[in-house]
């Protein structure tokens, strides 16, 4: 899933302050080493309603979140949203910094994202449950 370029659709997202702060911070000094997340993070920063940390929905994925969701080929998967030092794949943590990392922020549970893989084919990712 790394090797993905996302076009994709436009969920509305909720982020606290905190996260925004942080997330941005991350994608800007990852600008030169991992460009096209790092912009695809900025973006959705950009988009995000940015809200106080007692104020995000429960059900809203931020970082630190578990969330389970459908990816188009009918799989469900499990993973911890995590920052780039604590990825872990072996123990079902995924950064933020990686495509499915940065489309998931932000979404709440039934939202769905959608994007397009380098060799043209469109997949798209269904949020089925977030635990916080």
């Amino acid at each position: 899933m790394r090797d993905v370029v996302r076009p994709r659709s436009v969920a509305k997202i909720v982020v606290s302050t905190a996260d925004y702060e942080r997330l941005t911070d991350l994608a800007t000094a990852s600008l030169e080493r991992q460009p096209e997340v790092a912009r695809e993070l900025l973006s959705e920063m950009d988009r995000a309603r940015v809200v106080e940390a007692g104020e995000v929905p429960a059900d809203v994925v931020r970082m630190g979140s578990t969330v389970t969701f459908k990816a188009d080929d009918g799989r469900k998967r499990t993973l911890t949203l995590v920052y780039p030092a604590d990825e872990s794949l072996d123990q079902h943590r995924i950064s933020v910094m990686t495509p499915v990392g940065a489309a998931l922020i932000g979404l709440a549970e039934g939202q769905s994202i959608a994007w397009t893989a380098r060799d043209g084919r469109r997949h798209e990712l269904t949020v089925t449950k977030v635990k916080n």
